[in-house]
């Protein structure tokens, strides 16, 4: 191969045209970059399942204005439901039904309920009113909130009020912890 002749003209042409240059210490190329990029958490698309999934064993009585109710899930211990009455856990959320339909109720109920186990709320309170206008002394929404909270999978315990609370026309109700806040012995 012959060798190319360069002339003073242009070698001045290619130095104005790179500039300024440095000369290179090691001859050795980082491929990785130092930092790792951070991860990204893959979607998890919400499943739609009906969340009233439990049956009720027996027929439920109905209901009157000043009835009091309670329900504790089976295999749960009776000091529960006593600390849930007393106002042990705490309230994290509330909602107020009284005066809507059932079927509004029932969809405001289960989106609450599902954000509620979402956002890590432990116990809540459902006011559903007494159901003073309701025909034949009967609430409407007290009977329908006392089955559907037996239904839903993710209710442990629910109770009347004390009186100062709302007494006999609102809820306290103890939710299951979302899986996303179950804390396992490995991460402690």
């Amino acid at each position: 191969m012959t060798k190319k002749t360069t002339f003073t003209d242009d070698a001045d042409l290619f130095r104005t045209a790179v500039g300024k240059v440095r000369s290179v210490d090691t001859n050795t190329v980082i491929l990785k970059p130092d930092k790792k990029p951070r991860p990204v958490p893959a979607f998890k698309p919400l499943e739609r399942v009906d969340p009233l999934q439990k049956d009720v064993d027996d027929e439920l009585e109905t209901l009157y204005q000043e009835d009091k109710v309670a329900f504790i899930a089976p295999g749960l211990q009776k000091n529960v439901l006593k600390k849930l009455r007393k106002g042990y856990y705490g309230l994290d959320a509330d909602i107020d039904l009284h005066g809507l339909s059932s079927r509004e109720a029932q969809r405001q109920l289960l989106h609450f309920l599902h954000y509620c186990v979402e956002d890590g709320c432990r116990c809540v309170q459902i006011v559903h009113g007494k159901g003073y206008h309701s025909p034949d002394n009967q609430p409407v929404l007290k009977n329908d909130i006392n089955l559907w909270l037996r239904q839903h999978k993710d209710v442990l315990a629910f109770c009347s009020t004390p009186p100062r609370a709302g007494g006999t026309g609102a809820l306290f109700v103890l939710l299951r912890l979302s899986e996303k806040f179950d804390v396992s012995e490995d991460e402690i």
